[in-house]
């Protein structure tokens, strides 16, 4: 049988001594297994290279059996031809993926199995949407509230029950009656001076046409046109926060304000109301009376509806301040259409479409005051507001989704 030509390469060793010839062949012609490393781990030999062609099929490259160190080894050299050949370098082989392995490594009885990646449940990725929503929905609420403007305007709000207060207090202090009977005054200002809770419907029925609208106004003209006028809202839009989560944020932040205004009219008329009037039973509108507390009851009512019947003003607002980057203008704006469309329902002659324009039931919120309570009114002004708010909140989203913000 021949054998391997001369200087052919094998595998480098670990320990980087002379690798032995292969074993001899068994009668059969197969190769004999190699014996065994002494620690017992099996080591992957690498291919060793190919050796010329030859034209029997015996002589076709073998692999090399690993080192063992043991002088027991079955596989003798039996000539000097046989003898030792210093190895070849690792590198010399670069058909062999094996050679360039670390001992380490080839010492290694299996390679670790590849981490499989964990696939999230369908909901999880709503949660940094729903967070990063929160917080842009807060963040946006303390710009509206810290704002000097709006605190001023709470100041001026909160004023207006204290002053009607007064008023009614400097008139009745001789035993006289508030408003003179005559009708010229706001609602339930002649009950003040009999319960200091009505006090409280005076003020919302006082601010409700004029002060807590033109607040309103300003807030809701400036949630846009002022980002776009302070250079603010293009950095908002770079944000993942996407131009209608923004557009709805910054409306329910109105929102927020109508409520928080309302109240803040509602409890200055409370306190007032109790320190300077009698407080007891209140007289409804039909001529009944109920206790204290479910009085009570009713002005936290009359104050939430109040707050609805702003919706409308507020969606109008959102939408003239999409259309210009003023914040100033869009405020003026808002407020200049309030004052006209509470001018046409005042005009007789328009009778057709006062119906139609968002403040002709905002005073529905007296009927809370009778017994039984009657709902027509208050129905028909809540779905106005809704309608309102959907035609604007609608206009709003197509002007500000389209627009090309580059302020």
């Amino acid at each position: 049988m021949s054998r391997a030509e001369p200087g052919a390469d094998v595998p480098t060793p670990e320990h980087g001594g002379p690798t032995p010839p292969p074993p001899a062949p068994a009668p059969n012609g197969t190769p004999r297994p190699a014996a065994p490393p002494p620690n017992g781990t099996p080591r992957p030999a690498a291919p060793a290279p190919a050796a010329p062609a030859s034209a029997s099929g015996a002589d076709a490259p073998r692999p090399a059996a690993p080192v063992s160190p043991s002088p027991a080894s079955p596989a003798a050299p039996a000539s000097p031809a046989d003898a030792p050949r210093p190895a070849a370098p690792a590198s010399a082989s670069p058909a062999s993926p094996a050679a360039a392995a670390s001992p380490a490594a080839s010492a290694s009885p299996a390679a670790p199995a590849e981490p499989v990646a964990s696939v999230p449940p369908a909901g999880a990725s709503r949660g940094p949407r729903w967070s990063w929503s929160w917080g842009l929905f807060r963040s946006e609420l303390v710009t509206v509230f810290r704002r000097w403007r709006t605190l001023a305007l709470f100041l001026v709000l909160a004023g207006v029950p204290l002053l009607v207060g007064i008023a009614v207090k400097i008139e009745t202090r001789d035993g006289g009656s508030a408003g003179r009977g005559d009708g010229n005054g706001p609602a339930f200002i002649e009950q003040v001076s009999n319960n200091g809770l009505f006090l409280t419907f005076a003020a919302l029925a006082a601010t409700l046409p004029f002060f807590l609208p033109m607040a309103v106004g300003v807030v809701a003209g400036d949630a846009v046109a002022g980002e776009a006028g302070g250079g603010t809202l293009r950095y908002l839009l770079v944000a993942p926060a996407g131009r209608t989560r923004l557009l709805l944020v910054k409306y329910a932040s109105v929102l927020v304000f109508c409520v928080a205004a309302t109240l803040v009219v509602a409890v200055s008329g409370l306190a007032v109301g109790f320190a300077l009037f009698p407080v007891g039973d209140v007289t409804t509108l039909s001529g009944t009376t109920i206790g204290l507390s479910q009085g009570m009851l009713r002005a936290l009512l009359i104050a939430l509806l109040v707050a609805a019947s702003l919706v409308g003003i507020a969606a109008l607002g959102l939408f003239v301040s999409t259309l210009t980057d003023s914040g100033i203008g869009a405020m003026a704006t808002t407020v200049g259409l309030l004052i006209t469309v509470q001018i046409v329902d005042t005009i007789p002659q328009l009778h057709a479409v006062q119906p139609y324009l968002f403040p002709h039931y905002w005073l529905s919120f007296a009927d809370v005051l009778r017994a039984p309570v009657q709902w027509d009114g208050i129905v028909r002004n809540l779905g106005l507001q809704a309608l309102y708010a959907a035609v604007f909140g609608s206009a709003a989203w197509s002007r500000f989704t389209t627009r090309d913000v580059t302020a």
